[in-house]
């Protein structure tokens, strides 16, 4: 995170102080560095010149300035509903770069999706396939249509973050892929294009990747021999990021191991389909202390920040450096809990944690980035939090803080 760093005793985004954000935007609230993120695409992009391609996995972080800043940089997108396609095309993202992912692609999706022009979609089950084919077919258009295979390769990360065994609900085991292909590229209204897999997010390591891709690879030779030629192979995203001290490769490092799977397949392009590795140190989340409560063996920060503002804590029990943004040395005697206002014993942003703080600090929820605003909610009737992205010495509002009355407004008192 090298866009939040401490200067004379102030953690800065940029060239901007987070003290400053918080006087003038209150907290809690997001802060995103557009430098981090265009630094982090351009860490793909480098590796990946065409006809391989990158796409931008937009369920990590949906705000449309966000997915503006990768559309300028000619970013594809990868998405997992109608919503998010309409999120893209909002943002200035060109329809022929987003790739439809997603399980359950219901007929009105489908059909929005082909009328904008979508690059393919990436198909889970041949019940799918069939529903493609049959829209495909009677608005008279052709859909491009990869399909997502379940290569069965354990990612080793937590189970509710990892889809590449055939315990999970994602993609097509590999054991009936043959069949789906041929039944695929017997459909009308379909172009059969490419295989794509995605074993899981978070990983911190290249051999899952590998082993996942000499799997696909199989099954595209053996295809080839039946005259079902692919274009692409879209392994997917999933490449971690540091939390804490976890160590995940180089992208360089990934992407050429990737790519040298491919000497002997010069007719494939390999997609890939970061997410969180783009945003997620590319953002923090700020929140102010209200109190602090003592007990005998531990204490207790209590934040205006809780777990509908952020969930990966208590989802995934997920670990977020959590910093004074004031530089502090270390003087807790005992570990303290960083704890939110939600009516929940899982309400809370860290545990055991040695920081140092009072009522009043302000404190920076590091890592922030992917999945903390995409995964908030209204739980406890509180407003989600202002989204801010810093562009140098500017701020910009890119989400305005709810109020209270939008909270209702769609509700309705009976008569």
């Amino acid at each position: 995170m090298s866009e939040f760093v401490y200067r004379n005793g102030v953690l800065h985004a940029e060239q901007t102080p987070m003290t400053t954000i918080a006087e003038n935007f209150g907290t809690p609230c997001y802060v995103y560095s557009r430098a981090a993120i265009e630094q982090n695409w351009r860490a793909f992009e480098e590796q990946l010149p065409a006809p391989h391609q990158a796409c931008y996995a937009v369920k990590a972080n949906s705000n449309l300035a966000v997915l503006q800043v990768l559309a300028l940089m000619g970013a594809g997108f990868d998405v997992v509903s109608g919503g998010e396609i309409a999120r893209v095309l909002q943002a200035g993202g060109d329809a022929g770069k987003i790739v439809f992912s997603g399980v359950g692609k219901s007929r009105s999706e489908i059909e929005y999706a082909l009328d904008a022009g979508i690059a393919q979609f990436n198909v889970e089950s041949s019940a799918e396939l069939e529903r493609i084919s049959e829209i495909a077919s009677a608005r008279q258009l052709v859909a491009r249509v990869s399909l997502r295979v379940n290569p069965d390769v354990d990612a080793k990360t937590h189970p509710y973050i990892a889809t590449g065994l055939e315990a999970n609900k994602f993609g097509i085991p590999m054991g009936e892929a043959m069949q789906t292909y041929r039944l695929a590229a017997g459909l009308p209204g379909l172009q059969v294009i490419g295989a794509d897999c995605h074993i899981g997010s978070q990983l911190t390591e290249i051999e899952p990747f590998l082993d996942a891709m000499d799997r696909m690879l199989q099954l595209i030779d053996k295809l080839a021999a039946e005259g079902i030629q692919l274009t692409h192979l879209d392994m997917g995203g999933g490449l971690g990021v540091a939390y804490a001290d976890e160590k995940p490769p180089a992208v360089a490092d990934y992407i050429q191991a990737l790519l040298g799977k491919l000497v002997d397949h010069p007719q494939l392009a390999l997609y890939l389909e970061p997410g969180r590795a783009i945003v997620a140190n590319a953002g923090v989340m700020l929140t102010r202390v209200e109190y602090i409560k003592e007990s005998e063996k531990k204490d207790f920060v209590i934040v205006d920040a809780g777990m509908n503002d952020m969930l990966r804590p208590s989802l995934y029990q997920a670990f977020h450096e959590i910093l004074n943004v004031r530089e502090q040395s270390p003087s807790r005697s005992k570990p303290a809990d960083i704890v939110g206002p939600v009516c929940e014993t899982g309400d809370f942003l860290g545990h055991n944690r040695t920081i140092t703080a009072s009522a009043g600090d302000l404190l920076a929820v590091k890592s922030a980035g992917a999945y903390g605003f995409a995964m908030s909610s209204n739980y406890n009737t509180r407003v989600r939090p202002a989204e801010l992205m810093v562009d140098g010495d500017q701020v910009h509002i890119i989400r305005q803080r709810e109020q209270l009355e939008q909270l209702w407004q769609s509700e309705h008192l009976l008569p």
